[in-house]
């Protein structure tokens, strides 16, 4: 079994999981509709990437009582 010769220190086994904490997002605001979305991604909100439409957003979708 394999079990180690001498005892790692605290110093020692805290700094390996000094990188494995979570960061948190650095969300930044769209210039077009001020909703907060992650950088060099397309707006959720109103569809815009580097102040241009990229994806059309519909208003309202009809839906047919028969498709329904």
């Amino acid at each position: 079994m394999a079990v180690p010769q001498n005892k790692i220190t605290r110093s020692r086994r805290n700094n390996r999981r000094s990188h494995d904490a979570l960061v948190a997002g650095n969300p930044a605001e769209c210039p077009s509709c001020g909703e907060l979305k992650r950088p060099h991604h397309v707006c959720a909100a109103c569809g815009t990437y580097d102040d241009r439409e990229v994806v059309a957003k519909a208003d309202e979708i009809d839906l047919d009582e028969d498709a329904a």
